[in-house]
């Protein structure tokens, strides 16, 4: 060997050696970056009833049990829970096991007899705890309806009687329906059969398991400070603004091991590049909010943004005209995913209220005439681009109960017959100012309550001309969405118009928009029927089957015929995503896909590099 050669290779020992001495690059972490368009509430599960939010908490908390990702048709599965529970034949009693060693994201609050922070890991107590929280007033949970209604036994009894005794919740006071059985198991059990009652322990942003440790230590701040056993912790927070998930670094070894359906290429294709892969993919979540629509779709394409969730419809025609991916977006890679949300968009009347509310005749014709002005068509048209579907009822698809040939006035446009039948029912010009007048000669002013984003002020534009076509009065009174959901579950409000979609596949979340016992959590027209109420609550309990789909057809029916809700319109929602978020898939009964998403770092930079 020349002195040369043994120049050349000192030089590469001496920068190896080197290199093993210094430390090892950090990866890139995994991001996603996306926006919603309605900002957040709270992080407390008992608190929240927005889909945002509780999308958000669904990636920090754990139920017992979860829908498969990539499953089709629609698949319940063990998730902190050991196996699914045990049912008994009458469907009245429900026993879980928790799976030994899943911990809680480390936290101030966990702190050992030394004042010293511990590991806390999750017992079957804090299912209990969780659940019995929506029953404490101090919380004023907006889905303890869907408690009350299966009917808890001894809840119910404990909550009004220490609302009698104006004493706080007792959460330690025995119940019969909810209790321990040891560390790991609990037990529910009902008063009546309940035979759909499994889908609340798969959503976690319902029945997500605190510890009341963390309760307790942080009181009635603890919206602010989620803790729990989730692939996710609450890194920051801008109220309204920004919100990043991390990794949550106690989350238990989870490997991704999803099926896919047949005959789907690309999910099947994802569902094995994926496997085996740790849980979750991503480092990172950054969620902007951005309420106009127009803001929010320039930051998708500049690239701002990675996924693109529910397309603005306004953006349709350029984005997938004649709903195919436009060639300019193909071109860049970006994929498309189409699908029916199970959700209704409403716009309720106040059953309460003195002027549209209450179930005479005149008031119901009143209802039933501003409906029939509603021209859907247009709404479809020119507001959502086509990327809807008229409603005849209040049941949305991809749920047991909807029926695509279910067909009523609901979405029909009859401006002769509205005002025919305000004519018959005194609804008349009496002043001759042009406008209709109530039957007594008072004023007839509608109210109705909106929000100050771009899609809003076009709907309530269509509502301007419907309803001056009609000869009626409107005015609309604007407040962010969180200020008319606080009025609305207080009864504040005259109109309102929403959407309402679905936490598990079942209709009986719509129909409970109607079901008196609700008001003031999801029946937010306070509309209150016993005819309505006795099929509603006999539905429920019934298996799934032709006995029940039509108690739920006549329970569509008679809120058709009274009309506390003018429902609009099914969405069908559109997904974008850039070319370098991988195994991307919308189920929409898994709020926290994130888990099981990725973001290669290497193609983020190829795309910024190839960018102008």
């Amino acid at each position: 060997m020349t002195i040369a050669s043994h120049r050349r290779w000192a030089a590469v020992l001496g920068l190896a050696f080197t290199t093993l001495l210094q430390p090892a690059a950090a990866a890139e972490p995994r991001v996603l970056r996306y926006a919603f368009p309605i900002a957040e509430s709270s992080f407390d599960p008992a608190q929240i009833t927005d889909l945002y939010s509780r999308t958000l908490v669904a990636g920090i908390l754990e139920a017992p049990l979860e829908f498969a990702f990539l499953a089709r048709p629609t698949r319940m599965r063990p998730n902190t829970a050991a196996a699914l529970p045990e049912v008994s034949d009458d469907f009245k009693t429900f026993t879980f096991r928790i799976k030994p060693g899943i911990y809680f994201a480390d936290d101030p609050a966990f702190k050992g007899p030394d004042g010293r922070q511990v590991r806390r890991e999750l017992v079957a107590a804090d299912y209990v705890y969780s659940l019995k929280r929506h029953y404490d007033p101090r919380w004023k949970s907006g889905n303890l309806y869907l408690l009350e209604n299966a009917g808890i036994l001894g809840l119910s009894e404990l909550r009004r009687r220490l609302i009698a005794e104006k004493k706080p919740f007792d959460y330690d006071a025995p119940v019969e329906g909810l209790r321990t059985l040891d560390r790991y198991s609990f037990q529910i059990r009902l008063a009546e059969p309940a035979p759909r009652f499994l889908y609340n322990f798969a959503d976690a942003s319902f029945t997500g398991a605190l510890a009341r440790e963390v309760v307790e230590f942080y009181g009635d701040k603890i919206g602010e400070h989620p803790v729990g056993t989730g692939p996710f912790r609450l890194a920051a927070w801008k109220r309204s603004s920004r919100i990043t998930l991390a990794r949550n670094p106690a989350y238990r070894e989870v490997l991704y091991d999803e099926e896919a359906p047949a005959g789907d290429a690309r999910l099947q294709a994802v569902a094995r590049q994926f496997k085996g892969r740790r849980l979750p993919l991503l480092d990172q979540v950054v969620v902007s909010v951005i309420e106009e629509t127009q803001p929010r779709w320039l930051s998708f394409l500049n690239e701002e943004q990675d996924l693109a969730a529910e397309v603005p419809p306004e953006f349709a025609g350029v984005a997938f005209p004649n709903n195919r991916l436009a060639p300019n977006l193909a071109k860049k890679g970006l994929l498309m995913v189409r699908y029916p949300r199970p959700e209704v968009s409403v716009s309720y009347f106040g059953m309460e209220n003195p002027l549209v509310g209450g179930y005479e005749p005149h008031k119901v014709a009143l209802r039933r005439a501003i409906s029939l002005a509603v021209d859907l068509d247009r709404e479809i048209r020119l507001v959502r681009r086509g990327q809807a579907i008229p409603a005849q009822g209040p049941i949305g698809p991809e749920v047991t109960g909807y029926d695509p040939a279910f067909k009523t006035e609901m979405s029909d446009y009859d401006l002769a017959r509205a005002k025919a039948l305000l004519d018959m029912h005194g609804y008349v010009d009496r002043n001759r100012d042009g406008w209709r007048d109530l039957p007594d000669g008072q004023p007839l002013l509608l109210e109705y309550h909106t929000q100050p984003d771009q899609l809003s002020r076009q709907l309530i534009e269509q509502w301007q001309k419907n309803m001056k076509a009609l000869d009626i009065r409107i005015e609309f009174k604007t407040a962010k969405w969180p200020e008319n959901l606080k009025s609305s579950r207080a009864g504040k409000l005259m109109m309102w118009g929403v959407g309402w979609s679905a936490a598990q596949p079942d209709g009986d979340t719509f129909l409970g928009l109607g079901y008196g016992p609700n008001k003031g959590q999801s029946n937010h027209a306070r509309f209150d029927l016993p005819a309505f109420n006795a099929l509603y609550a006999r539905q429920r309990s019934l298996p799934d089957g032709p006995e029940r789909l039509a108690l739920m057809t006549e329970a569509s029916k008679l809120m058709v015929a009274y009309m506390p809700y003018k429902t609009h319109v099914h969405r069908i929602q559109t997904d974008l995503a850039q070319p370098w978020v991988q195994g991307y898939h919308r189920n929409v009964y898994v709020r926290e896909f994130w888990k099981y998403i990725d973001v290669d770092p290497a193609l983020v930079r190829r795309g910024a590099e190839a960018a102008p």
